[in-house]
This record gives C-alpha cells, sequence and structure tokens, in this order.
C-alpha cells in the first residue's frame, strides 16, 4: 500500500472524515501521515459547510482482511525513529516538530472533533484522540487498549502526555505518575473513569454512528454528543476489569519526589500488586523514569503549548543527550526501540541500569531547552 493511501480523508454532509488506513501497522504514524492529518484539519477549519470532524482507524481481521474500526492508533512509527536515529537522518527532527504541533492543532480545533478509539490507542494515537480539547468527543469501546507506554522504550510520554495525564482522575495524586511510569494499559471504562474518555459504545455500533454524524446537522459539540451519548453504555461498578485496582491502591506511593523513593515505597508494601508495579519499574530506564516523573510534576502548572515545548526539548535530548555524551546507539530512547521492537530480545542495557545510580546533574540538563526561545521549533503555539 503507498503512503499516499495510509490517510483517507473525505467530505460527507457536513463532515470531515478522515480514516487511518495502515493496518498492517495498527496505524502508527509516519511523518507524511502527520502531514496528510494537519492539512484536512487546516482546510476544514475555515470551511463554512464542515461543522464537524471525525477519524478512526481501519482494523485488521483474523481471516487478514481489513475492517473499517479496529485499531485507531498504536502511536508513532518508532521503527522509524530507530532507523533516522541511526542514520542522522533530519526528517526524525521534522516529525517530532510536526506531531507536536498536529496535537495542538486538535485541541484548539473550533468545531467538533470525534475521535473513535475503537482497539489500540497509544502513544501518538492518544495525541490525536483529542484529549482534554474543549471541542473533542473520545469514544471508547468494549475493544479499547488504552496506553502511554513510551517508558518501555527508554522514551517519556509526549504528544501532550505530560499535560494531560497529568490532570486526569481531576488530577488525583498519583494517578498521572502511575499511568505516565507504568505505561499501564487501560480498558473502556477505566479509561472513562479516569477522565480519558468521554463516552463508551459497543463496536458493533461504531459503523452506524459514524453515518449518522455524517447525516446530520451538529454546529456545536453538545448537540454532537448529545446525539453519540443515546448510543451510550451506562458504566457500572462492576463493568471495571480485574486490574483497575490500581485506582484504589495508589495511595502515597506515587506522591515521592524520586521514583527510587516510589519504588522503594512499593518495595516495602506487603500488598503483592505493589510489589509487581515496584518489579516492572525496576525493568524500565532508570534515567527515562526520573525524567518522566519530572515532566508529570512540571506540565501541572504549565498550558498546553509550553508543555508540548517542554516535551519537544525532551525528546531532542533523548536522541542527542549530549551532557551524557551520548547519541545514536547510545541513547536509552533507541536502546529501547532496538530490544522492543528490532530484535526483540526484550533484554535492554540501561545507562544507569539501577535507580540507585541516578545522581540530579543527569536530569537537570533535560529540562533546558536546546534552543533560544525565537528559535524554538514550536514557538508559533499560542
Amino acid at each position: 500500500m503507498s503512503e499516499d493511501n495510509f490517510v483517507l480523508v473525505e467530505e460527507r454532509g457536513n463532515a470531515g472524515l478522515i480514516t487511518l488506513n495502515r493496518p498492517k501497522a495498527l496505524n502508527a504514524l509516519s511523518l507524511g501521515m502527520v502531514r496528510q492529518i494537519t492539512a484536512a484539519l487546516l482546510k476544514w477549519r475555515d470551511q463554512a459547510n464542515i461543522q464537524l470532524v471525525a477519524i478512526r482507524g481501519t482494523g485488521k481481521l483474523p481471516d487478514g482482511s481489513f475492517a473499517p474500526f479496529g485499531s485507531f492508533c498504536a502511536g508513532g512509527d518508532i521503527r522509524f525513529f530507530h532507523q533516522a536515529a541511526l542514520t542522522g537522518d533530519p526528517a526524525l527532527e521534522d516529525f517530532f516538530t510536526e506531531e507536536y504541533s498536529l496535537n495542538h492543532l486538535i485541541h484548539t480545533y473550533p468545531k467538533p472533533y470525534v475521535a473513535f478509539m475503537d482497539g489500540i490507542c497509544m502513544g501518538g494515537g492518544m495525541g490525536i484522540s483529542g484529549h482534554l480539547a474543549k471541542n473533542s468527543i473520545r469514544i471508547v469501546t468494549e475493544r479499547t487498549k488504552m496506553a502511554m507506554p513510551e517508558t518501555n522504550i527508554g522514551l517519556f510520554p509526549d504528544v501532550g502526555g505530560g499535560y494531560f495525564l497529568s490532570r486526569c482522575a481531576n488530577a488525583q495524586p498519583g494517578v498521572g505518575e502511575y499511568l505516565a511510569l507504568t505505561g499501564h494499559m487501560l480498558h473502556a471504562p477505566e479509561a472513562v473513569s479516569v477522565g480519558l474518555a468521554d463516552v463508551q459504545i459497543n463496536s458493533d455500533q461504531l459503523t452506524g454512528l459514524w453515518d449518522q454524524l455524517t447525516a446530520g446537522s451538529y454546529p456545536n459539540r453538545a448537540e454532537c454528543f448529545s446525539e453519540i451519548a443515546i448510543n451510550s453504555i451506562a458504566l457500572r461498578a462492576d463493568s471495571m476489569p480485574a486490574n483497575s485496582t490500581f485506582l484504589s491502591k495508589i495511595g502515597d506511593n506515587f506522591n515521592h519526589s524520586t521514583v527510587l523513593a516510589i519504588t522503594q515505597s512499593l518495595e516495602a508494601s506487603s500488598d503483592a500488586w505493589a510489589k509487581d508495579v515496584a518489579a516492572l519499574l525496576r525493568k524500565r530506564s532508570p534515567l527515562m523514569l526520573e525524567v518522566t516523573l519530572q515532566l508529570i510534576r512540571r506540565a501541572r502548572s504549565l498550558s498546553l503549548a509550553d508543555d508540548l515545548r517542554l516535551e519537544r526539548d525532551l525528546v531532542r535530548h533523548c536522541f542527542h543527550t549530549k551532557h551524557l555524551t551520548r547519541s545514536g546507539t547510545a541513547s536509552e530512547t533507541v536502546e529501547g526501540i532496538r530490544a522492543l521492537a528490532v530484535d526483540k530480545d526484550h533484554s535492554p542495557t540501561w545507562n544507569p541500569a539501577r535507580l540507585e545510580d541516578i545522581t540530579p546533574p543527569m536530569i537537570a540538563p533535560f529540562f533546558v531547552s536546546p534552543w533560544p526561545a525565537e528559535a524554538h521549533p514550536l514557538r508559533h503555539l499560542a
């Protein structure tokens, strides 16, 4: 399939429709896809006959055929990140600048933006789901698997993750930190309960709802949401999945000032859940866990524009960690991607290897921008 067909754009009735059409890669975002989505949104923003925008992702069925729904978006194309980092491809810099600009465009979009988050919705997929955008409507189904799992590859939850994770669950202490550090996968009821989705419907209703939105008139979010809510599922306490226990067990564990202190607190607990979480954290990059924790704490007081500028700084440091004289294969992020998606040995070699070996001078330079304010690649975000 040509990359030109990875994003299908259509105008139908009063709706602008975007379909991510790269199902073999779980609709992972390429630079070309980011540019196509951006171009469509900019065109429709000022187009009077377009009242709303809806976005979905195609899925792959067990028999090898494809369906109009099923996998929203698994995130950015991490194989491209790996190759570009090793070859010095400047498109890597363009990808993050343009992806974060797209995230901000969605956040400030003046028309209803309806995201059909069916199936996998992770990383960059969360960034195009309209989290905390005033006009977004985020739909999940019984097939939704939602997460910000970036620490698993030695990265941090970007695409505005610092902003929306620090504010989820009404900013209940510890929830954003837990989701950011562990990459915990949320199912639909959990996603709604922590404020990362608005409504759950059955997956067999998606096609009908998609068509319904193109046939009606929805000049504002309230009217659009009212139409969608007719199909919603009333969530009950007993509908929460078994792994939702984190909401009641986080307690004070994730309120400590460092990931080392968080992990030691969990290890000191007699609770099996806490020990399992501690063991998981011990497998992640100690360096990037501490960077992630500081991001969540700082982002709580930032606008989305400022958070995205900070994340743009961080991602540059992830691939070019000059203060640690690292780049290419020495990068935590490149090593993490290698272990997960390239060699698939799932045995990354982190440096430093232990949380106990992290020092403040290793963390602080990540939060110093490599650009002066007037030259920052996201200086245009308001």
